[in-house]
């Protein structure tokens, strides 16, 4: 649960800098809010999920 809500605010903090840099608009963000709500209701969220974990799992082992 606190790997899913740390990447939504990261990516929450990222889209924020997007926006105030003039480098994504509104309507860019909206789109990929809706995209992501889509894709949370199809068959490939559970493959996404595990992707983002297996993911972050290969990060936290790398050592400095």
């Amino acid at each position: 649960m606190s790997l899913s809500i740390s990447v939504v605010l990261l990516l929450l903090i990222i889209a924020v800098v997007f926006l105030r840099n003039g480098a994504m608009k509104f309507s860019h963000a909206l789109v990929c809010v809706l995209l992501g709500f889509l894709l949370a209701g199809t068959d490939a969220a559970p493959t996404i999920h595990d992707g983002i974990t297996s993911t972050a799992g290969l990060v936290s082992s790398l050592s400095p």
